[in-house]
């Protein structure tokens, strides 16, 4: 790699969006310039918490990049969820920034969210920076969260995603006309392949099926309790064993705990099978590359798409439904991962049989297209007002269970109709903010170069 005087700085507080991040740049979306990953590490007590820089793998990750950077470490003692500089603070921070990262030239920054930090923090250290977002989930599918300031929304160039719902394209960032561009998954399974190997990642025995069951951080998020969130592990190693898995995996969350535990191998063995754990801090794509199970359960996590997409991996999910209920306000933006692997996803019932997805793959466009559109509107209905006339016919011809994508008093205060349902509100308009950044890009891009 050669070292002009140009440099991106790629911000990652995941391995796994690292890993995107390669993927990208062996898919040539960065050129050929100084390269940094800003490594954040967001857990609640980082000094307690192993860097993604230190976990089995990472090696095969180093090469892209020049230089691979501690942000904790920059901006010690303050921690990368709640730093913010103060403006009083800018001249100095931003020399300070230049010198310790070396920096000569132009700044490209890459950043997973522009809404929170580190990168808001970062972007008015670099003034003048283009920047690139990347989305590694299905929440870019759903709609942007906050209103921007305008320095932001005219710095960010595009979103890169990857395509995990074929046909759909993200509502992320679409409302100030930011372009987004859809990555097929080879890249990053090629990435993962390397990962895996350096990682010493072993294939399982040939010969007997396995159902992987994939944990999240549910009651972290504040919508099901410890509790129940257990139960619901519970009851998908029930049901797997019930559908004749006589092996049965569970990963956890990185950011949940191990509490569940005994309640699981319990169950298992209540079953009839066996239950095993998978230990680490790798992705679970990294798994997928070598140990394929026969199926994958999990609420609605992203390695349900990537299992199912990029891997021909069959899924399915349980407790969508409770989630979607609990879901809280109902702009939460777990809102549209859950819808999306709620109608796109086979249903693993408690009996051990799997119904087939409310939405088949070749109806994307019919139905799935509609009722995402629908939802985030509902969402975020001031900073996606084109919507509004599509969203209502869908709503007001909605022959499904009204209550289980949507809420009557959020449909009734945007003044829209559906089937039990009366407006009781004049609709709101696009915030004025939303509006100018808009149409600052627009005379931004006409301006002669």
């Amino acid at each position: 790699m050669t070292a002009p005087h140009r440099t991106q700085i790629f911000v990652a507080t995941r391995f796994f969006g690292a890993a995107s991040l390669c993927a990208s740049i062996d898919a040539g979306e960065f050129g050929d310039h100084r390269r940094i990953l800003l490594v954040a590490d967001n857990t609640a007590v980082p000094e307690a918490a192993p860097s993604i820089t230190d976990a089995a793998g990472f090696d095969a990750l180093r090469p892209r990049f020049h230089e691979v950077v501690s942000y904790n470490d920059l901006i010690r003692p303050n921690h990368p969820r709640h730093w913010q500089p103060r403006n009083s603070d800018l001249h100095m921070l931003r020399r300070l920034f230049r010198y310790d990262l070396a920096l000569e030239g132009e700044v490209e920054l890459v950043v997973e969210s522009v809404q929170v930090p580190p990168a808001r923090a970062l972007m008015p250290l670099f003034p003048g920076a283009s920047v690139t977002v990347y989305a590694d989930g299905l929440m870019s599918y759903g709609p942007t969260r906050d209103t921007l300031p305008l320095e932001t929304v005219t710095a960010v160039e595009r979103v890169l995603h990857p395509d995990l719902v074929p046909g759909l394209s993200p509502l992320l960032l679409s409302e100030y006309g930011i372009p987004a561009r859809a990555e097929d998954g080879h890249r990053f399974r090629a990435v993962m392949a390397e990962v895996a190997e350096h990682a010493g990642v072993r294939p399982e025995p040939a010969g007997e099926s396995t159902a992987l069951v994939l944990g999240q951080y549910l009651s972290t998020l504040g919508f099901l309790t410890p509790e129940e969130e257990a139960e619901l592990a519970v009851r998908m190693v029930r049901a797997c064993a019930r559908a004749g898995y006589r092996r049965i995996a569970f990963k956890a969350h990185p950011a949940s705990g191990d509490g569940a535990h005994p309640a699981l191998v319990a169950a298992a063995e209540s079953s009839g099978a066996r239950l095993e754990f998978v230990e680490g801090s790798l992705p679970i794509e990294a798994y997928y590359e070598v140990s394929r199970p026969d199926l994958v359960v999990s609420c609605f996590s992203t390695a349900l798409s990537t299992a199912s997409r990029f891997y021909g991996i069959p899924v399915a999910t349980m407790g969508t439904d409770l989630a979607l209920e609990r879901l809280a306000p109902y702009e939460n933006s777990n809102r549209m991962p859950a819808t999306i692997a709620d109608v796109t996803m086979p249903r693993l019932l408690d009996s051990g049989e799997i119904a087939p997805p409310a939405i088949a793959e070749d109806r994307y466009r019919e139905e799935l297209l509609p009722l995402v559109r629908a939802v985030g509107y509902c969402m975020q209905a001031a900073a996606y007002p084109h919507l509004r006339e599509e969203a209502a016919a869908y709503l007001r011809d909605y022959d499904g269970d009204l209550l289980r994508h949507f809420k009557r008093k959020r449909i009734a205060a945007l003044g829209l109709t559906a089937p039990g349902v009366r407006p009781s509100a004049q609709p709101r308009e696009a915030s004025v903010p939303r509006r100018l950044a808009r149409r600052a890009r627009s005379l931004l891009r006409a301006r002669p170069s």
